[in-house]
């Protein structure tokens, strides 16, 4: 969602904030705006810079300005409170204009505020909620004549979540930061102090930061940063290095992030898994924090997540039904915590988000601590807030993910979940050693059967597209682990290439899906040779007698499947447990290619974020 940028120090402020906000951009927006100190006489103004649409926009407008700034703050909008229009882009600021904010997060109780604010005298000019802190501040300034106790006494006055930053005219060179619920990164390096909402806006000037937990602030001056708690006491934070290269936020010579990302899956795989199975054949995920014994009473499994993640949940409930044979039932993340779920000591949440900051899986996660769950993340980044509130945690190992649409972490989510199982069904006594031993090994091998889909399926890939190119909608259908995938193929199919698509279980065919079938209407079907491959077959035929154009993701050899398909995508032989490692992939080529020939941005497609960080 939104991104925050801020720097204080020795270089032009601008270039700092326009080079972060780029780096900002992979998670959705459609603003940008920033706030620039600038010396005027024996004092300081604020000037605050905003445009709807594209960094480039504001790049090219702070191009002729000769600003030599060196303390400000940027922002990437995505429109919460307020369509998206110069005036509701960030920063915002106080009455007088000498204060200026930045804001990821939602105020719950802002027309409340605003209405108080409003009946005491103050203008506002948008229609965000998050004006409201400029205001706020501005009040508590003219009592306090300190940045850092003003921000301290608005927050104490706010519901909801927030990252926070803000600059004062009185104050120049300091940022204020605070957090609650929303990321917050901050880091020292050798020409400054930096604030940002992700990490990799603030990479190329430190590797070591600080992730603020909620409740905290920091002072941010170009000679030093300062931390404390919500009574304005000093802290000393913990201190993260990052030790990923900023390559891994390039292209790296390819089109287009989704592409290169789709193409990291092999190593994924690979740095998922490693380290995993120790020599006497058992698991070892020790960060997960309960032993066999402790995890064998566990009788109840909750996977709750949102979008490509709930999909990855769905194929954990197969897994782990089978292997553990443990209930699971797998949540949409915004509903659970709505639906008083049953819970208890001996019942395990599983928490999947690829960024770890999802506010809806976030709120669900407290909810099932409060009600006495076991709460273990599956996430991609380190430190983050999924990650910190769990009692253990999986980590991916995808890297940075830029393209909106998940690939790669998608994939890691898979064998994060794939792994998890499999503990659960040691600790359980279902599995042996040497079975677990034994798919393990078969788990890894899934790596190079990415790699022969590269190297064999690309040109069946392009003609599969061209196929879907000209429809208005497409349907995808499989049974049993094929359905799982068939799901997440529509969404990659929807996301990147706003083509309609949807997935239903292929048994389901009858009870109306068919009634879309027309000639030429695409059908995209996982047929990988599993225990309900012929009941798969069967459906498509009904399909094709109505004229479909048919798609078939198949198991290499099964020529069978020529006979009614018009296009055939092979993907390696592979155990049915993990087929949907191997069969999501070219699900997500096709997606890609399909964008691709509707002139779609496929790393920013529309109305979408990277991170949902606000319900």
């Amino acid at each position: 969602m939104c991104g925050i940028v801020g720097y204080t120090g020795l270089d032009t402020a601008k270039d700092v904030l326009i080079t972060g906000l780029k780096r900002l951009e992979y998670r959705g927006y459609d603003s940008a705006g920033v706030a620039l100190e600038r010396a005027e006489g024996d004092g300081c103004v604020v000037d605050i810079v905003r445009r709807v649409g594209k960094v480039a926009g504001l790049e090219s407008e702070l191009a002729q300005r000769d600003d030599a700034s060196t303390c400000g703050i940027g922002h990437t909008r995505w429109a919460t409170h307020g369509v998206p229009s110069v005036a509701n882009a960030h920063p915002h600021a106080s009455c007088d204009g000498r204060i200026a904010v930045v804001h990821n997060g939602i105020i719950e109780n802002f027309a409340e505020l605003r209405a108080d604010l409003e009946a005491r005298g103050h203008v506002f000019s948008s229609q965000t909620d998050t004006e409201v802190f400029a205001h706020l501040i501005e009040e508590a300034y003219a009592t306090t004549h300190d940045l850092a106790a003003a921000v301290r006494a608005a927050c104490a006055h706010v519901v909801g979540a927030y990252g926070l930053a803000a600059v004062c005219a009185d104050e120049p060179g300091v940022i204020m930061v605070a957090r609650k619920d929303s990321p917050i990164v901050v880091g020292r390096g050798e020409r400054g102090s930096y604030v940002a909402s992700d990490v990799i806006a603030l990479i190329d000037a430190t590797r070591d930061v600080v992730v603020l937990e909620d409740g905290q602030f920091a002072r941010l001056a170009p000679e030093g940063i300062e931390y404390t708690d919500a009574e304005g006491r000093l802290i000393e934070p913990a201190v993260t290095h990052i030790d990923w290269d900023i390559d891994m936020a390039e292209k790296g010579g390819y089109p287009d992030f989704m592409l290169k990302e789709i193409y990291e899956q092999p190593r994924v795989v690979r740095d998922t898994l490693v380290g995993r199975l120790a020599p006497n054949g058992e698991l070892d995920i020790d960060e997960l924090g309960l032993s066999f014994e402790e995890l064998n009473v566990i009788d109840r499994i909750y996977v709750i997540a949102c979008g490509t993640s709930y999909h990855a949940g769905l194929i954990a409930k197969n897994l782990i039904e089978s292997w553990a044979r443990i209930p699971c039932e797998v949540e949409a993340a915004s509903e659970f915590r709505y639906r008083d779920p049953i819970i208890t000591p001996s019942t395990l949440v599983v928490a999947v988000s690829q960024s770890g900051e999802t506010a809806d899986t976030l709120a669900a996660i407290r909810d099932a601590r409060i009600k006495g769950a076991k709460v273990f993340g599956i996430t991609n980044v380190i430190g983050s807030p999924v990650a910190r509130e769990s009692d253990g945690v999986i980590y991916t190992k995808a890297n940075k993910e830029i393209a909106v649409a998940s690939t790669k972490s998608f994939i890691g989510q898979i064998v994060s979940l794939t792994l998890l199982a499999l503990l659960l069904g040691q600790a359980k006594g279902r599995l042996t050693t040497g079975q677990v031993r034994m798919l393990f090994h078969e788990l890894g091998d899934t790596s190079a059967q990415i790699q022969r889909i590269f190297d064999t399926q690309l040109d069946a890939i392009h003609e599969a597209a061209c196929a879907c190119q000209g429809a208005q909608s497409a349907l995808f259908v499989g049974r049993g682990m094929g359905a799982a995938i068939s799901y997440e193929g529509a969404l990659k199919l929807k996301e990147v290439s706003y083509l309609h698509a949807e997935a239903y279980a292929a048994g389901e065919m009858k009870h109306g899906p068919i009634a879309l079938i027309e000639p030429g209407f695409p059908v995209i079907a996982v047929t990988t040779k599993s225990p309900t491959y012929d009941k798969v077959v069967s459906n498509l035929k009904e399909c094709e007698a109505r004229g479909a154009r048919i798609i078939a993701l198949a198991t290499e050899g099964d020529e069978d499947i020529r006979r009614i398909a018009d296009h055939v995508i092979y993907i390696p032989p592979v155990r049915d447990a993990f087929s949907a490692i191997t069969a999501s992939v070219p699900l997500q080529l096709l997606a890609r290619e399909v964008a691709l020939m509707r002139g779609c941005n496929v790393d920013q497609p529309r109305n979408l974020a990277k991170s949902v960080t606000v319900e």
